[in-house]
């Protein structure tokens, strides 16, 4: 199972958090911007330059203390195939370091579309008789509100691939209880998404009791995380919201379950752009981003029996 992986690498690292690589260029350091505009000048290469050096900085100050990335899409795809070049890249170095990788994509779609989304992400693509791999992530995070043809095609390629997937579920926006909060029939429309979750699982679990189908569950509602811990035995769980959405580890601790296991909490910009917080030179970039996830870790793991 896909978050056998995953859970190895926590148990490892003794640290249950994951680095959300979500960059804005306008944000990294200027000496990373300005060293690519030279070299390409103000255009889509130079951009994919900045990821990519920032990025594989990040990644070489934290692959050995974090078990996991993950990549938010929209931040590459907005630089075109550039952009996405450098997705590709970044999934690939993180991997080569042993670093679990979570596209976060939100992918949401029924049939053949979604076949397509499924192969593009996890799987691999057929070209003649030869299957090339197009990123390569171990995981994917997806929108099921559409139901179960949502699901289908990725729990076939996750099962064939040993990959997962992370449905959203109770999401850490705040207007996220407008939907996922709606009563029908005695049920949260989050709780029923999160029955589904368990369902789609099967009853094929891993060696740590958890399936392929994980749920996003945020830990800016702190009792509903803790609430759907112990309603969704076999789902594991992303968590995100702490750090820059205002949440701590007080507020993550009820995603865990009596090992210390069953989630892994997202810090991006807590993470990424830590030495403004620390008010350290931008050189210092990646030695920072190092010295909060250590922090984030140890308060995180205070609390949990990890």
């Amino acid at each position: 199972m896909s978050f056998d992986r995953l859970i190895k690498k926590i148990i490892e690292t003794r640290n249950p958090s994951v680095a959300g690589l979500d960059p804005d260029i306008s944000q990294i350091p200027a000496f990373i911007r300005e060293h690519a505009i030279r070299n390409y000048g103000e255009t889509f290469e130079a951009a994919e330059q900045m990821l990519i050096s920032f990025n594989t900085a990040l990644i070489d100050a934290l692959y050995d203390i974090v078990p996991a990335i993950k990549p938010q899409a929209a931040f590459y795809e907005m630089y075109g195939w550039h952009g996405m070049r450098a997705l590709k890249y970044t999934i690939d170095y993180a991997k080569r370091l042993g670093m679990f990788v979570i596209t976060d994509a939100k992918r949401g779609d029924i049939g053949s579309t979604m076949e397509a989304y499924s192969k593009a992400h996890l799987g691999a693509a057929k070209i003649g008789k030869t299957y090339h791999t197009a990123f390569g992530a171990d995981a994917l995070t997806v929108n099921a509100y559409l139901g179960s043809d949502a699901i289908a095609p990725l729990s076939e390629v996750c099962r064939e691939k040993d990959k997962g997937i992370f449905v959203l579920c109770k999401t850490s926006n705040a207007s996220s209880g407008e939907l996922q909060d709606v009563d029908v029939s005695g049920r949260t429309v989050y709780e029923i998404m999160g029955d589904f979750c368990e369902s789609w699982g099967g009853t094929e679990y891993g060696e740590y009791g958890y399936s392929h189908v994980g749920a996003v569950v945020g830990a800016t509602y702190p009792q509903q995380l803790s609430d759907m811990r112990k309603r969704l035995p076999h789902t594991f769980f992303l968590v995100p919201g702490y750090g820059a959405q205002g949440s701590g580890a007080a507020d993550v601790a009820g995603g865990f379950d009596d090992r210390g296991l069953g989630a892994i909490v997202n810090s991006s910009r807590g993470i990424m752009y830590a030495y403004k917080k620390q008010n350290r030179p931008e050189s210092e970039f990646a030695e920072a981003a190092r010295d909060e996830a250590l922090r984030m870790r140890d308060e995180i793991t205070a609390l949990i029996s990890l």
